[in-house]
């Protein structure tokens, strides 16, 4: 059995044991460890309904859905965490959803994909423009910090509305790019992104029978609405206990949104990155792992900042200097890396090596 298939059928039975172990307070470790359990193969339920209404929809809807569902889940938990007012987790899941998808996973698929097939290629040029865009998402990261440090002599309260006030704004930039690299990937530029149809799934049927496959729309829409609904129960759950837990293990906010937080909610884009690379896919793996952190960058991020600023939540663009120091590591290994449009096992390591030691300074930074 695949890993996808084991995460999306073998771990539904943490659901009801996540419900138990909340209702009946089985205790905090134990409702911490279920839910997060829990949420794995609802996310990846979720991602593979996204994708089957996609073909019913035709490419150009079913490209938008997933570059609008594509972090569900991420986006979900995020915004349970911060009507819970854990804002520092929230921003730390930012970063962390940004580095372990250009570091991790990508790391992971080079890797794996290298050591089946020596050496693996890529288009180039959409290497090049989702870096571009990323180094945009970096700029944006990076301002309102540097407002913050070079800033002498300004009451905090000022500073605070000028932070929240710069943030609104660069959010807004930031959202208004998002639809520009939509109308790029999706209408004017589309030739640029196709990839080859892989089979995700041992035992599928061929390209010719997948074509004339015509999912139940409304089935998978219920899908959908089921699972989106179920990340929602499982998030309040999982983040209802996660400081508590977290805190009695010895982990920092910033630890715990930067490592943790990305792998409960990413599995995923995880599973299918690196399915695809085993598959001798590099194309589609590079893109789900590019454009996850790009859909972050330029559209998660934002909808937080402005839910945040709606509830009364004070989310900002005003990340822990660490954090910056982490994303442009990621943004710029990860840029020369896949510049070159070829991978092999070896550039693979070098990423999870960058991944493992900037989560091992996570750990040790004592903020």
């Amino acid at each position: 059995m695949s890993i996808k298939k084991i995460l999306s059928f073998g771990l539904l039975i943490f659901i009801p044991i996540s419900l138990a172990a909340e209702y009946l307070h089985w205790g905090s470790p134990i409702v911490f460890i279920t839910s997060a359990l829990a949420i794995l193969p609802l996310a990846v339920w979720l991602s593979t309904a996204t994708e089957e209404i996609a073909v019913v929809s035709g490419p150009s809807i079913g490209g938008l859905l997933n570059a609008l569902f594509g972090n569900a889940t991420e986006l979900i938990i995020a915004l349970v965490a911060l009507k819970a007012g854990l804002v520092d987790i929230v921003k730390a899941s930012i970063t962390g959803t940004i580095i372990s998808n250009l570091l991790l996973v990508m790391g992971l698929s080079m890797l794996l994909g290298g050591l089946r097939y020596k050496e693996q290629s890529f288009q180039p040029v959409v290497a090049r423009v989702n870096g571009s865009t990323m180094t945009l998402a970096v700029i944006a990261v990076v301002l309102p910090a540097m407002v913050v440090y070079t800033s002498s002599g300004v009451s905090s309260g000022v500073e605070s509305t000028a932070i929240s006030q710069l943030s609104v704004v660069v959010a807004g930039v930031l959202i208004v790019v998002y639809g520009l690299t939509l109308l790029f990937s999706l209408k004017t530029h589309s030739y640029l992104y196709d990839v080859s149809v892989v089979e995700l799934e041992e035992g599928e049927t061929h390209a010719a029978d997948e074509a004339a496959h015509k999912p139940n729309l409304w089935l998978w829409l219920g899908v959908l609405l089921a699972a989106t609904i179920g990340v929602a129960i499982e998030s309040e759950i999982f983040v209802g206990v996660v400081e508590e837990v977290t805190e009695g293990i010895g982990l920092t906010p910033l630890f715990t949104g930067v490592i943790l937080l990305p792998l409960v909610g990413g599995a995923a884009e995880y599973v299918t990155a690196v399915g695809v690379a085993i598959k001798n896919n590099m194309d589609l793996s590079v893109s789900v792992a590019m454009g996850s952190s790009l859909l972050v960058a330029l559209l998660v991020a934002p909808i937080l900042v402005l839910v945040g600023q709606a509830i009364g939540q004070p989310m900002d663009l005003n990340f822990n200097p660490f954090e910056v120091v982490a994303i442009i590591i990621a943004v710029t290994i990860a840029n020369l890396i896949s510049l070159d449009g070829r991978s092999n096992w070896l550039e693979g390591t070098l990423l999870l090596a960058t991944y493992t030691v900037l989560g091992a300074a996570f750990y040790f930074h004592p903020a």
